[in-house]
């Protein structure tokens, strides 16, 4: 009973935190899709035509909204523990009667929160733009599901080994951007060369994107039983990381 009362505390102060302040949270996440649909769906995807057998705008959707994912799910848990640990609220929280997979579920259960939240958003912003089409509601609600999990737990660890408010955009601004942008959101591998496709597998985003576009449009470049895999062991990897780091304190105790 008591670590539900903890668990439900700390998922609730998450998801306050960045509601309260929806209008930095929520709705640039818009602004933003907004015009990387009129610049690179509307504009550029005229000239491209069509791609996997969709048109440009149809293609690109799906990367979009699990790209909004990717980046609010990861940034939303790596700012909050980093202003709980730098206001020495984690300290209470290590020595209160808690387990630790409760700090870290709840943590991330905010991150996964904000980043479906503003997945939905951008996907009812993308209904102005093109007709969504679903192919497999179950493969969506899963992969979304699963890489908000996985860049919460990115975020956390971000969190941790963080010295500085600074420090928070690194692996944002040099890891996580490149991986993105170059992880199949506006085009498909299958263009590439033989060798860059073999280095584009090197890159979880391009599973999670690809997934994700089979949800919507029963396409993808990888198999998605090996897109699920890849997932699944990040997520295993990732917490079994955090649990860690917090369990021995690294990062957290001065």
């Amino acid at each position: 009973m008591n670590n539900s009362i903890a668990l439900k505390s700390i998922l609730t102060k998450e998801i306050q935190r960045f509601v309260r302040i929806w209008v930095q949270t929520l709705v640039p996440p818009a602004i933003t899709i907004s015009l990387y649909f009129i610049i690179f769906g509307s504009l550029i995807g005229s000239r491209i035509g069509q791609m996997g057998g969709f048109d440009y705008m149809s293609f690109i959707v799906p990367g979009l909204i699990m790209m909004s994912v990717i980046t609010n799910s990861y940034s939303n848990v790596a700012s909050s523990f980093f202003s709980a640990k730098w206001q020495r609220n984690v300290e209470e929280m290590l020595v209160a009667p808690v387990p630790n997979w409760v700090i870290v579920t709840g943590y991330v259960g905010g991150g996964m929160a904000r980043g479906m939240l503003v997945g939905f958003i951008v996907t009812l912003v993308s209904l102005l733009f093109v007709d969504i089409q679903i192919h497999n509601i179950w493969v969506i609600i899963a992969t979304v599901s699963l890489t908000s999990a996985t860049f919460a737990l990115g975020g956390l660890i971000n969190a941790i080994f963080a010295g500085s408010f600074d420090d928070i955009s690194i692996i944002p601004t040099f890891v996580l951007t490149p991986l993105t942008y170059l992880g199949g959101v506006f085009y498909s591998i299958s263009l590439l060369p033989d060798f860059w496709q073999g280095v584009s597998q090197i890159n979880p985003i391009v599973y999670m994107v690809n997934a994700f576009r089979y949800g919507f449009l029963g396409i993808s470049d990888v198999s998605i039983t090996t897109a699920f895999a890849v997932i699944g062991i990040f997520i295993v990897s990732l917490f079994a990381i955090a649990m860690t780091l917090i369990s021995k304190g690294i990062g957290l105790r001065t």
